[in-house]
């Protein structure tokens, strides 16, 4: 394989844009780049697996698993591998030694080839996580592929300059006066913990687990992924490349392998604790991630749970544009996702914008008619809503309406080419943020819980000021994946800004454009901040590969 030629340039590239935080992305972002024929090539690949046995060929399978329906109704039909632990373990560590001494340029050189050849079935991949996720096709083809392999290779980025920031040799001369000097040959190499385990989610399978898996596998770790039970062949197909990739390599495929459940089984929590697992990658429920970092004392973990995502408004000079920004991201993929806000904090006396003064009324009225015409027409909306993930998400929107006044009902949508799916526009209910007032309702609770999926609140406050003690505590309470502000007032703006800095938040300013507040762009945005609740690190960093390898040196006399 001619790895340096084929890749090393696009590794480089990667180094420079980490340094310098500019666009760039290797993985085109339109479905017409991939070729003439890719759509439908795509598409036939995935109805090729349904109703199929997904042969991995990896040790220790005692059996077959697999329940995935799409959101959008059919049943997937596929059969994954079921491994015995005992035997697949041992088996994965069996490679490490060779996979070491490769070193960390040949490691990232493998690695970038399993992105480009994933890359080159983006339309597969697409499918796969459309019908495992429910996200849309274009946003599951484009987060689901090139945004997600550029999470994968900035991983790589990251992870071959923290390795390489040590010398892998060096002659030691420490003078002795009249004496001979004392002379030492030393050389220090990157090791990883051992077996990382992979513990994917349903919204993201990709965009999520591509950081934690090439970030492992990029600093000498076998890496053992273990999927959603809804979502897991789009991480299948990924170990599936990996393993071809390897093979073709010279190295043991076992290096990455599945590790596919039983209905109910939950295996993550029998992997986790196992003391050849050394490092933890989750994204899920904040109960979950808080058993790992209790109870994987032996493993280094990597969470992103929960956060209740805040929006302060304040003022503004460009009411317009700050509807509609707010409008497409309360709507996109119906608030699946971990960077949605959730709780737009609006003085109850009102704001100032370029349109006149508005009242807080005016102000959530504007919003709901903004979002119900962004998704009036009903092919529109489908393109942006997706479906509803499982049933959780449609019991927290239908329990939403009896929080609070409903500003804006959610409504049903149908979807012609998917008459199962469950489609649903955004709910926005109406809390204040200072006492109980909606049938013996305490507002505080419904605000400052996260209630994932299309439901926002919007909260009045008695001002700006007590907007940012409700930001501050939110974020430190409760933690935020991001926080978004609207304000023409410089002061406001940087005190606004020092919340954010004291309580570790990722701060989005005046967005009124075509970038929007739950959106990151790899080698650029630091998606969480590692600093509060919603994530104990962020994607990425160097803190994010740093601590899953260590440097082991040999020193020799001369």
């Amino acid at each position: 394989m001619q790895l340096t030629e084929t890749h090393r340039p696009t590794l480089d590239q990667a180094l420079e844009v980490i340094r310098t935080r500019a666009y760039w992305s290797p993985h085109p972002e339109h479905p017409k780049a991939y070729g003439e024929s890719a759509p439908a090539d795509g598409l036939a690949a995935f109805e090729a697996l349904r109703g199929t046995r997904f042969e991995l060929d990896q040790p220790g399978t005692d059996g077959w698993t697999g329940a995935e329906v799409s959101p959008y109704g059919p049943e997937l039909g596929i059969e994954y591998p079921h491994p015995d632990i005992d035997v697949l373990l041992p088996a994965m560590r069996a490679g490490m030694a060779a996979w070491r001494e490769a070193g960390p340029e040949t490691r990232a050189l493998v690695c970038l080839e399993i992105l480009s050849r994933i890359s080159a079935r983006t339309h597969e991949f697409a499918h796969a996580v459309m019908h495992t996720s429910g996200q849309a096709f274009m946003m599951a083809f484009q987060a689901g592929g090139p945004h997600a392999q550029d999470r994968g290779l900035e991983a790589v980025a990251y992870a071959y300059e923290e390795q390489t920031r040590t010398p892998a040799a060096a002659d030691w001369s420490k003078p002795q006066g009249k004496r001979d000097p004392l002379e030492l040959r030393k050389t220090f190499t990157t090791a990883g913990r051992g077996i990382s385990l992979l513990i994917g989610c349903n919204t993201f399978p990709t965009w999520n687990g591509y950081p934690g898996l090439f970030a492992s596998l990029a600093t000498g770790n076998p890496v053992l992924v273990k999927p959603h039970p809804r979502a897991v062949l789009p991480l299948a197909l990924t170990v599936r490349v990996a393993r071809e990739v390897l093979t073709e390599a010279g190295f043991d495929p076992n290096l990455v392998c599945l590790a596919a459940e039983r209905p109910g089984e939950g295996i993550a929590k029998t992997l986790a604790v196992r003391p050849e697992i050394k490092i933890i990658d989750y994204t899920g429920s904040t109960g979950f991630g808080d058993w790992l970092e209790a109870n994987a004392r032996q493993a280094q973990v990597y969470t992103e749970k929960a956060g209740v995502n805040t929006v302060v408004v304040d003022s503004t000079d460009n009411y317009k544009g700050m509807l509609s920004n707010l409008a497409f991201s309360l709507s996109l993929y119906s608030g699946q996702m971990c960077t949605t806000p959730q709780n737009l904090l609006i003085p109850r006396a009102g704001i100032t914008t370029d349109a006149g003064p508005k009242s807080y009324d005016e102000v959530v009225t504007d919003l709901a008619a903004s979002v119900g015409g962004l998704l009036g027409d009903d092919a529109r909306a489908n393109a942006l809503l997706g479906a509803l993930v499982n049933p959780d998400v449609k019991a927290r929107l239908d329990g939403a309406a009896g929080l609070g006044e409903v500003a804006l009902p959610s409504r049903k949508i149908a979807n012609p080419e998917f008459p199962d799916a469950v489609v649903r526009t955004p709910v926005i209910v109406k809390l204040d943020g200072s006492r109980k007032f909606w049938d013996g309702a305490d507002a505080e609770a419904a605000y400052l819980s996260e209630c994932f999926g299309p439901v926002s609140f919007a909260v009045a406050v008695d001002s700006t000021a007590d907007a940012l003690e409700l930001l501050r505590r939110t974020v430190r309470d409760k933690g935020a994946m991001t926080v978004g502000a609207y304000t023409t007032s410089a002061e406001t703006e940087r005190a606004i800004e020092d919340v954010c800095l004291d309580e570790s938040a990722q701060l989005s300013l005046n967005l009124t454009g075509g970038v929007y507040v739950n959106q990151t762009a790899a080698f650029s945005d630091f998606h969480g901040s590692g600093g509060n609740p919603a994530a104990n690190a962020a994607l990425c960093d160097g803190a994010f590969v740093s601590n899953r390898f260590r440097v082991v040196e040999v020193r020799r006399q001369s």
